[in-house]
């Protein structure tokens, strides 16, 4: 899922605090199925490829035989359960407000329901349809994780290959991991990089060239025996794919999907999304259920983790051709064998958090699960803190599958109408409040992001801080670049940033030589630490960002 952001995404906490009680145990493998993680435990697969202790990648990722599961749905119980969704959707728009919805379903290789509900943009009339483009957050990703298999279909590249094979600059902290890096290792998270590796970067307007280029600078967890879902190193594996066929990203992902599917509204272009006469904006609560367009969100720097924008009826092309294998109206569009890689398991994204719990398992952009039938399900969330929601689920075995585009901040709503029409085909009425189960998810991740110092609230005596002369001047950092801070408006203010297109933050004094600053981005949580440290000379010799320092690189010194 991406909140593409350092927290979170494709949102951190979620599949952990699933487990929680009988009603999360029951829940967990329908949503599951939707939902992205970034905060997976450690530990891997003894039959994953690359399995912890593994010196190098196996020769061949190719799924064994599925056993053969008989379904268990038939025209008639998924009829009823769509009979039911368009009451589901507008009791999810009524209880939170949110502004627009779009809902699709594909049933035995046929589109069977595209709505739209709602608005385009809060308080304007443009309605949402089944056409309306929406920003798509990580439901980018196992869009991706179709166009790289679609390139390994055509031989211009393996699974198993390093990454650095294709694109020769790639570069981690540890040599042995960029030499081996393989494809499948970053589009499961095995690389090694921290969640949210790269994207202060992105929040700070700086582009996927200079982002990808500094990775090298994050410090790596286990390579291929931990799990840490990175939104940047997702990048870099389909990238690869893109320099093996001698393309960029986003033409390649025209030449292999979108164009021999039809979806013509979709791109991995922010500028394509931009200029989309019916498009849906994103929006943040305002409170009491109501809703405002306050931002945009460019994700052109993560393109194939985060940057995508489609619709409805579009996506519905590409769950019919995920469901036959890779066909699509009679023509093989992706290779059969490269497309089944991308579904099984590769990384283990969360141990059981009891005995009747259920292990949770990545793929190529997918999350991997089995239900109480054995039935394989796979799915993906995305988020956007600024404002979009979105979550696709498959039963591949039942060849049934929806996707749910929202236009406002997770809230768990896309995951809620999944899970709640995949329960209600299933079992012919919900057995959980899935709105409420995910809200109540949702809720415990946004407290989990909050800062860890409360910068609102003053200490009761703070120590003055210094005349503005001992902070002013310019400080290095090797991966955000230079950091100036001046005198702005009879206070001091510092500016980060791209050269030319620079974010000021205004400093307010908190206690002595610590400040506080509003963050901001996809990743803003609030106020944040400015610390500075004495030097000599009469001067700040260093300022630490406690927001920028999640993995030890928010330290800038004077030259």
């Amino acid at each position: 899922m991406n909140r593409n952001s350092s927290a979170n995404p494709d949102r951190r906490a979620l599949l952990k605090a699933m487990g929680a009680g009988a009603a999360g145990i029951a829940a967990a493998p329908l949503l599951a199925a939707c939902t992205g993680t970034a905060d997976g435990a450690s530990g891997g697969d003894p039959g994953a490829p690359g399995a912890p202790g593994a010196p190098g990648a196996p020769a061949s990722l190719l799924p064994a035989p599925e056993p053969q599961v008989k379904p268990l749905l038939d025209q008639q119980k998924v009829n009823d359960a769509l009979a039911k969704l368009d009451g589901v959707i507008q009791g999810a728009m009524e209880s939170t407000g949110v502004p627009g919805i779009a809902v699709a379903v594909v049933y035995r290789d046929q589109t069977v329901y595209a709505k739209g509900f709602g608005v385009r943009e809060s308080g304007k009339p443009g309605t949402v349809d089944a056409d309306t483009v929406f920003q798509l957050a990580s439901v980018s990703k196992p869009l991706a994780s179709t166009v790289a298999a679609g390139a390994v279909g055509r031989k211009a590249l393996s699974w198993t290959d390093p990454v650095v094979s294709h694109t020769p600059d790639f570069s981690l902290k540890e040599p042995f991991v960029t030499r081996n890096a393989t494809v499948a290792d970053l589009l499961s998270h095995q690389g090694g990089l921290h969640t949210g590796a790269g994207d202060l970067l992105e929040d700070l307007g700086f582009d996927q060239s200079y982002i990808l280029s500094h990775l090298n600078q994050q410090p790596l967890e286990p390579f291929r025996s931990s799990y840490n879902y990175s939104n940047f190193g997702y990048t870099a594996g389909a990238k690869a794919a893109a320099d093996a066929m001698k393309m960029s990203w986003e033409d390649l992902a025209e030449e292999i999907l979108f164009k021999p599917l039809n979806m013509a509204s979709t791109s991995y272009r922010h500028a394509d999304y931009e200029k989309a006469p019916n498009r849906a904006l994103i929006h943040v609560p305002a409170g009491n259920r109501t809703w405002v367009a306050r931002y945009s969100r460019d994700a052109d720097a993560e393109a194939p983790a985060g940057g995508a924008s489609s619709s409805v009826r579009d996506l519905a092309r590409w769950i019919r051709l995920q469901l036959a294998n890779g066909s699509y109206e009679g023509q093989q569009i992706v290779d059969a064998e490269a497309l089944g890689v991308t579904h099984v398991p590769h990384a283990v994204s969360g141990l059981p958090a009891t005995p009747g719990a259920r292990t949770r398992f990545y793929g190529l952009g997918w999350n991997v699960s089995y239900d109480d039938h054995a039935r394989l399900l796979l799915g993906h969330s995305g988020a956007f803190n600024l404002g979009a929601a979105t979550a696709v689920s498959l039963l591949p075995g039942e060849q049934l599958g929806i996707v749910v585009l929202t236009n406002g901040r997770p809230q768990g709503i896309p995951e809620a109408i999944g899970a709640g029409f995949l329960d209600t085909a299933q079992n012919g009425s919900p057995t959980v409040d899935w709105l409420g189960f995910t809200a109540r998810v949702f809720r415990q991740i946004d407290e989990s992001e909050k800062p860890k110092v409360d910068y609102s609230r003053a200490p009761d005596h703070p120590a003055p801080a210094r005349p503005g002369t001992f902070y002013t001047g310019s400080y290095a950092n090797a991966y955000y670049g230079p950091l100036t801070v001046a005198a702005d408006d009879g206070g001091l203010a510092f500016e980060l940033g791209p050269s030319g297109r620079t974010t000021k933050f205004r400093l307010a004094p908190f206690d002595g030589d610590t400040f506080s600053f509003e963050s901001i981005g996809e990743n803003g949580n609030g106020l944040a630490g400015a610390i500075f440290t004495a030097g000599a000379g009469g001067t700040a010799s260093g300022v630490r960002l406690d927001f920028y320092d999640q993995t030890g690189l928010g330290t800038f010194t004077r030259p």
